[in-house]
């Protein structure tokens, strides 16, 4: 099983409880997947610019509290 409309056939052969917890370890996965992004991002400086401008706006006290 190695494409992924064989891997969509399998889970849909699965029971509804493994579905779910199927479904709860992709979202960590995902979830871990966005951190490491992040991480890679903050590291290349691709975020400078978005983090120097939200500094200077909440120096010029431009921002709201949620």
């Amino acid at each position: 099983m190695t494409t992924l409309p064989e891997i969509e056939a399998a889970i849909k052969q699965l029971p509804e409880g493994d579905v779910r917890q199927l479904s709860a370890w992709l979202q960590e996965y995902l979830e871990q997947m966005w951190d490491r992004q992040i991480e890679a991002d903050l590291g290349s400086g691709k975020l400078d610019k978005l983090i120097a401008k939200a500094e200077a706006d909440i120096a010029a006290n431009r921002v709201r509290s949620l």
